[in-house]
């Protein structure tokens, strides 16, 4: 199996190919492309590409539908980066409480000046802040990132709300018994001293599911005066135009995104932090990982874990003879074709798993005897079949 990568992937998770994988710069002879911020909406896409890997979480750079309809999954890394970003919250809250960065920059105004210390106790005073313990925090999304963030704020002495009304079970069972479980937005404006947004961002005509711009000045105007907001999701969720009228009025008192524009990055009240939320070694390193192991067990075992535009799918490792692995078009009747087809050529299935997402699905099938061309060849011919592959 050949891979390439679109842009410098950390070693340590290129470490994980086993001898059995070869890197090549040729794209268009890869089996796997792994990649992190480089564009993939005007690449074209050779039959041979089996799987994309983004290390990292948000997925915008590619075009999932494309390769949907090409039968290449597109894999995430969700989590990976979840502490390097919960840390960079809590900085940002920290930040936006106690004025650190305009009294860093005043300092090194005044650096030059004769008597610096005695400068700095006459005026420290106009950098005055407030302490986050006791103060009323509002996550509204608790997802891998949201969860860490209102756990971590616990321990600083805050009141977290938390809002999610599609939380996981597996983030359920991590989140702090402290946190106070809220059933809509309005709750969070209405009480909360902070805001953090921790959601994707979704277009949508129900305005409970919706996220893009949420924060706007219909919302805005439901929280207290003086709040704070921060935005370590994405861009798009917070109106900017609203956000600055907010800020110029004082409603707001400080605005902390880390996907400063041509208009935040010149707007008073806003802390514009350079899209570093992911930027650690570590996040860099867990996300390569996790990038390459979801790889590897779909090329060895057809296991799908955390795509983004076919559904999850674990078969575990193949005990029987073959494992054939059909993506295809989510329509009907298409289990009962595939069984036919095998039963036709004397081939005992001897396990199915079928799951489907949308438009599309996804089906592998374990037979008794080892899976020869013909096979293929009759479930490649089955109208709404995307990409047959022999695993085994």
């Amino acid at each position: 199996m050949k891979y390439s990568c679109l842009n410098p992937i950390a070693p340590i998770g290129l470490n994980i190919f086993s001898d059995s994988y070869e890197k090549t710069d040729n794209v268009d002879e890869a089996d796997v492309i792994l990649v992190r911020s480089a564009s993939m909406h005007d690449m074209e896409f050779s039959d041979n590409l089996k799987a994309i890997a983004r290390a990292g979480a948000g997925y915008n750079n590619i075009p999932i539908e494309k390769c949907a309809e090409k039968g290449i999954v597109v894999f995430n890394t969700p989590g990976a980066n979840a502490n390097g970003v919960k840390e960079l919250v809590i900085a940002g809250l920290i930040l936006a409480s106690r004025d650190i960065i305009g009294g860093v920059n005043w300092v090194q105004s005044i650096k030059d000046q004769p008597d610096v210390a005695k400068l700095v106790e006459k005026g420290k005073k106009q950098f005055v802040g407030k302490e986050l313990k006791g103060k009323k925090l509002g996550v509204i999304g608790l997802g891998a990132i949201g969860v860490l963030v209102a756990n971590a704020a616990t321990h600083l002495g805050m009141t977290v709300y938390g809002y999610d009304p599609f939380i996981s079970v597996d983030r359920a069972w991590s989140l702090s018994r402290s946190v106070i479980h809220v059933k809509n937005r309005e709750d969070i404006y209405r009480d909360c001293d902070y805001i953090t947004v921790h959601t994707p961002l979704i277009e949508d005509d129900d305005p409970n599911s919706n996220t893009k711009e949420m924060i706007n000045k219909e919302s805005i105007g439901k929280m207290k005066d003086g709040v704070v907001i921060l935005n370590f999701s994405r861009g798009l969720l917070v109106n900017d135009n609203d956000m600055e009228e907010a800020l110029k009025s004082g409603k707001v008192a400080k605005y902390v995104t880390d996907f400063p524009n041509d208009k935040t990055a010149n707007m008073e009240g806003v802390i514009a932090i350079p899209h570093l939320g992911a930027s650690t070694e570590e996040s860099e390193d867990n996300c390569a990982m996790m990038a390459v192991k979801q790889l590897m067990d779909y090329i060895e075992n057809g296991n799908i874990k955390n795509s983004v535009n076919f559904p999850n799918c674990d078969a575990g490792e193949c005990v029987s003879e073959g494992r054939i692995t059909i993506l295809h078009r989510n329509i009907p009747k298409m289990l009962t074709q595939f069984t036919a087809a095998i039963s036709v050529l004397d081939v005992n299935i001897a396990n199915l798993v079928n799951k489907s997402r949308g438009n599309y699905a996804y089906t592998v099938i374990d037979v008794d005897t080892s899976v020869n061309g013909e096979v293929v060849k009759k479930l490649k011919d089955i109208e709404g079949v995307l990409k047959v592959r022999v695993v085994k």
